[in-house]
């Protein structure tokens, strides 16, 4: 079976990203391009010239290219749509994919929402419709975070007990770190989790404010806990992620400049891990024009689930857990105090101190 792909939200030029357009659009329908069972056929950005330079790179008819992605889901009816737009149109784009009643699959780009409310809406959405939806938590198929999972699971440092992660941020690349550290920690649920955060000058990324500095710690249900560190002082384990176990540990792009490395007990020194030459972002396996080998990788799990009728590992269950440890966090500063879990707020509150000014930031300072 051949599956049909739109893309909706294409971005501008894809050799020049920003944070208001980082053309993801172009990214995702190279990888589902390079996949046998599927062919891009359409796409929509509600810049026109946008969507038309989309579709004369990637060979689409001319009516097959829209401004609305309502009227391309009517005319086009495709079996998988790609949501690139940014996070805080995504919960109306899935929701109305969802209830078009023409689509198979639905593939997000991260941060899953803007807030905890439309994240869950999303999901309940597909489920109640058999739509499969997925999230772009790529990174979790790069060989250093794989082997790392696969060193856990095979016992290599006993049993797991702390997950240490001081790559990017909270909000935009913590959509991957806190993915990660749920996939190291066998996807287990989120049980409570307590943060602070610090916004004193303004980051706006896709619309959406992002804090300067971030302390979180969470734990699961399993007993395996995470702490994030980002911002200033970030340089809490050496390394971009940490898994301590009862019987050593592993790191993952450390200071030493190794991708991946363990140290078992009783050892004094750290023994490098093959990852085939690849990088936390792919580099080294990448001859991709606009994405990654990671991303093909994302794209070739979307098809094998919706082909094998299984849940995939980038699906809706395992978006809620990362957002909701997020939303949790921010929800934690505002409540001054830890956040037992499942979430019972609605908003983003950390978008919600910005609005209300209970935040360091001045957006008007230094202004004549």
């Amino acid at each position: 079976m051949t599956y049909d792909v739109a893309v909706v939200g294409t971005g501008p030029d894809p050799q020049n990203p920003t944070v208001d357009g980082f053309a993801m659009g172009y990214r995702h329908a190279e990888s589902f391009g390079n996949q046998d069972a599927c062919e891009v056929v359409a796409c929509a950005d509600i810049v026109p010239e946008n969507a038309e330079a989309f579709g004369r790179t990637f060979g689409l008819p001319d009516g097959n290219v829209f401004e609305s992605y309502e009227e391309m889901l009517a005319a086009v009816e495709p079996d998988i749509v790609t949501v690139a737009v940014p996070p805080a149109i995504h919960e109306q784009v899935v929701v109305d994919c969802a209830h078009s009643g023409v689509v198979d699959a639905v593939h997000c780009e991260k941060p899953m929402s803007d807030t905890w409310g439309g994240a869950r809406r999303m999901a309940e959405a597909c489920w109640r419709r058999d739509v499969q939806l997925t999230f772009n938590r790529q990174r979790r198929f790069g060989a250093p975070f794989r082997e790392a999972r696969d060193l856990v699971d095979a016992g290599e440092i006993g049993e797991l007990q702390r997950i240490e992660t001081t790559w990017g941020d909270l909000y935009d690349t913590g959509a991957h770190t806190v993915d990660l550290t749920g996939m190291f920690a066998d996807e287990a649920n989120p049980e409570w989790v307590i943060a602070q955060v610090d916004y004193r000058e303004e980051d706006v990324r896709f619309g959406m404010h992002q804090e300067n500095q971030a302390w979180v710690r969470w734990e699961y249900d399993n007993g395996v806990s995470a702490v994030m560190s980002t911002g200033p002082g970030d340089d809490l384990c050496n390394a971009a992620h940490r898994l301590a176990g009862t019987d050593g540990e592993i790191r993952i792009d450390s200071d030493t400049g190794n991708m991946l490395e363990i140290r078992r007990a009783g050892e004094q020194s750290w023994t490098a891990v093959d990852v085939d030459g690849e990088n936390i972002h792919g580099a080294g396996a990448d001859d991709r024009e606009y994405g990654s080998e990671f991303i093909d990788r994302a794209a070739a799990e979307v098809v094998a689930a919706l082909e094998e009728g299984r849940e995939s590992e980038l699906g809706a269950r395992n978006g809620l857990k990362t957002a909701e440890v997020i939303f949790g966090a921010y929800h934690s500063v505002r409540k001054r105090g830890r956040v037992d879990l499942p979430l019972d707020v609605e908003d983003n509150a950390f978008a919600a101190m910005v609005e209300a000014g209970e935040l360091e930031y001045q957006p008007d300072a230094g202004a004549d």
